[in-house]
């Protein structure tokens, strides 16, 4: 899809597809100034289908007519915004993704978009520029690659969408526009990797396309350890859960270095590429979406396939811990014993709590070889922060308040949703082990988000700013909404990529 702005007079156009905006107040639709000016174009005749069918211009809401010819547009999309000062950016990528939802279903080839002031009243003009062109490209994705070719063939793709914005800091929205396009293909790539099947999507293959993002420039590098390399780092954690597998781990090491940069970002991503659950077996249901387990290590991937073309100014290093966690003669056993990287002794009492275990030897690791100036790791870690967060919001757990402040101001800005919990120092108890330095479960059921992130800081040295992301909740989207389509969404890159962008201007 082609994107464009464009300050011409959307009323002098023409397309496929027009859309304008209306607000609620009041239980009612108020159209903006450029649906009004399209209304006399139509001689009142969208005034008064919408009145007629009661449209109340509420939030992600919207209503199609077709003008006949009446004026160079096919068709009219009015699109709820409902109560406009309660925007955010958030809110206006679902709009947007709605919009793409609806104009590819009315197989619109030109999409034109008649920006409402409301909006750039609210919402600075290149965040606005960068939500509008990841809201429209996130809802047209879909992962047709393993269809059959006729369903490949019928599925139709926007092929331009201009942006008709009034006036006033154009060059700052084409600016945003622009990363919104990146960002969107970032998030695209990550959905591609976490929806292959588990039988492509192996630690090897994370291990390859870890390689060949590396190629593709030369501020990028990547280094890849096998099953041997692993071994002579010590990383006896990651060894223990890939013992039941045929698949050999990998450990993969990338590098982003900017020029002049003096700050080191460590984003460390959980591998698992497919979870049975291990001896600690999950039942048949429960292992249908596993290939998800490994979303956290596709976030990481997916931030270093763009950060040659957004060039923040700091250093980032990623680091995944890549395995899948099979049953078998040779698996590891509940009450098993292993070491990680830093000498720590853990008792795997719960072989399927293993995604914090193999983390310990990556945190381990960027805390011994990176020097990092933070360390943030994502991971699909617990059901218990779905329990108490759902299925869109990722919980945050942090030592450091300024980093948690930094990540919640990156996550307004980028759409995604987080939210801190507390890292419960009582509850460590929970985790002391009688024969190990430390268990992989808690003694209770309860608080189990906070005993997750209990153990993994055990694994960060003292004085190391750290934050945990548990994204069981948002990565994989049981249904179909507009911005995130049945199946891998992609979270986290959106966020980091934010928070990179603004620990580069924080320290240019």
């Amino acid at each position: 899809m082609k994107f464009q702005s464009s300050v011409s007079d959307y009323r002098t156009s023409s397309g496929d597809m027009l859309v304008v905006f209306a607000a609620n107040d009041k239980e009612q639709y108020v159209l903006s100034g450029e649906g009004k000016a399209v209304d006399e174009l139509l001689s009142g005749v969208l005034s008064e289908l919408l009145s007629g069918e009661r449209y109340d211009g509420a939030f992600d809401s919207t209503y199609l007519i077709h003008t006949h010819g009446k004026i160079g547009y096919k068709a009219v999309l009015v699109t709820g915004l409902g109560d406009v000062k309660k925007l955010t950016v958030g809110k206006v990528q679902k709009v947007c993704a709605r919009i793409a939802r609806r104009a590819t279903s009315a197989r619109a080839f030109s999409l034109h978009v008649a920006l409402t002031s409301d909006l750039t009243s609210v919402i600075p003009a290149e965040l606005l520029g960068q939500s509008v062109s990841e809201g429209i490209l996130l809802g047209s994705y879909v992962f047709l690659k393993h269809k059959e070719e006729k369903v490949r063939i019928k599925h139709h793709d926007i092929s331009e969408c201009i942006i008709h914005i009034a006036g006033g800091k154009l060059d700052a929205f084409d600016k945003g526009l622009k990363r919104g396009e990146i960002v969107a293909g970032a998030v695209s790539f990550v959905r591609d990797l976490v929806n292959e099947p588990p039988s492509t999507t192996t630690p090897a293959y994370l291990g390859d396309r870890a390689k060949s993002l590396a190629k593709k420039d030369p501020s990028l590098s990547a280094t890849v350890f096998d099953k041997k390399g692993i071994t002579t780092l010590g990383m006896g954690a990651l060894l223990g859960i890939a013992r039941g597998s045929e698949e050999d781990p990998r450990f993969i090491h990338l590098s982003y270095k900017a020029t002049g940069a003096k700050k080191t970002v460590v984003i460390v991503g959980k591998g698992i590429t497919f979870d049975t659950g291990g001896l600690s077996l999950k039942p048949a249901n429960g292992m249908e979406t596993m290939k998800l387990d490994m979303a956290g290590a596709g976030a990481v991937l997916g931030v270093f396939s763009v950060l040659p073309l957004l060039k923040p100014h700091v250093n980032v290093v990623g680091l995944i811990s890549a395995t899948e966690n099979m049953p078998s003669g040779s698996a590891i056993k509940p009450g098993d014993i292993v070491t990680a990287m830093n000498g720590k002794t853990i008792e795997v009492l719960n072989t399927d709590a293993e995604g914090r275990v193999v983390l310990a030897d990556a945190l381990s690791y960027a805390c011994k070889n990176t020097k990092p100036d933070y360390i943030i790791d994502l991971a699909t870690l617990t059901g218990a922060c779905m329990v108490a967060l759902g299925e869109e919001v990722s919980g945050m757990f942090t030592n450091d308040t300024q980093l948690g402040q930094n990540l919640k101001s990156a996550a307004d800005n980028s759409g995604e949703a987080i939210w801190e919990l507390p890292l419960v120092e009582e509850y460590e108890e929970e985790l002391k082990s009688n024969v190990a330095d430390i268990k992989n479960v808690g003694s209770t059921r309860y608080g189990g988000a906070i005993n997750g992130a209990l153990f993994l800081k055990e694994f960060v040295d003292d004085g190391i700013s750290w934050a945990h992301l548990d994204i069981a909740g948002p990565s994989f989207s049981e249904k179909d909404t507009p911005l995130v389509p049945k199946g891998a969404s992609g979270v986290g890159v959106r966020l980091l990529l934010e928070f990179l962008k603004s620990e580069s201007v924080s320290h240019e």
